[in-house]
């Protein structure tokens, strides 16, 4: 438990009731659908394929972020702006048919979740993945039952690390921004947990959009998502009790 009390100093008082949880990155490792969307795209518009190493650092800000980013490096500023409204279209054509087939869960997300739900933490998954694509994937995982509320990077007018999303998701579980915790790989949601005034909590095995995960301002790393059940378990325990004399 001690390794837990050094992840949360900063809120390890307050009773936690409610966890936001990231997906791509945070619980499944999505990064190959990613290559596999982008290569299809790129073959069709004539250009030079992609690889897992130059795509993990445009994850996690949105698909249009995405392609803007692998166009950047392959056309003129100009030639970027007129390709990519076909260029989005065709990787989101390409992403229906594969999401999911090449991705794989981060190890103890399952146990994780089942963690968070036996101690009555209510769950929601906000990510900046187009709804749609959020929901099939936590469908084919067998996660999608575990949340009361999904939401993507189009359900809002604003995506992380923007804090409306986290703002809503507290809204539709019926919690306040100091009673959660916002659990993710990145910065992005490191930014828009403190900015909801939620707790953060940063796993160490995710993209972070290519930078090192110390890099993040979040109030504790935690190994797996069980960790971070572990963590939150620790906020729910009854303070220890003054010695007498």
């Amino acid at each position: 438990m001690s390794e837990v009390a050094e992840a949360l100093p900063s809120f390890s008082n307050k009773p936690i009731r409610a966890a936001i949880i990231d997906l791509d990155g945070t619980m499944v490792d999505t990064a190959d659908d990613f290559v596999a969307a982008l290569n299809a795209m790129l073959a069709r518009i004539g250009s030079t394929p992609t690889v897992r190493e130059e795509v993990v650092g445009y994850v996690g800000k949105g698909s249009e972020n995405l392609i803007r980013s692998v166009l950047a490096v392959r056309f003129s500023p100009s030639q970027a702006t007129a390709q990519f409204d076909d260029a989005l279209a065709i990787y989101q054509s390409e992403y229906a048919k594969i999401n999911g087939r090449h991705s794989t869960l981060f190890p103890q997300v399952k146990e994780g979740l089942e963690a968070m739900r036996d101690l009555g933490i209510s769950l929601a998954c906000v990510t900046n993945k187009p709804h749609r694509f959020a929901v099939e994937l936590l469908t084919h995982f067998g996660l999608v039952g575990y949340f009361k509320v999904v939401l993507g990077g189009d359900s809002l007018a604003q995506k992380k690390p923007d804090p409306l999303p986290m703002l809503t998701a507290c809204e539709r579980l019926d919690v306040l921004p100091r009673e959660t915790v916002a659990v993710g790989d990145s910065e992005n949601d490191a930014l828009a947990g403190r900015a909801a005034g939620m707790a953060t909590l940063t796993v160490p095995y995710g993209y972070n959009h290519g930078k090192a995960v110390q890099s993040v301002k979040s109030d504790g790393i935690v190994s797996t998502l069980h960790a971070a059940a572990q963590a939150i378990a620790a906020t729910l325990a009854p303070p220890t009790p003054e010695p007498t004399e």
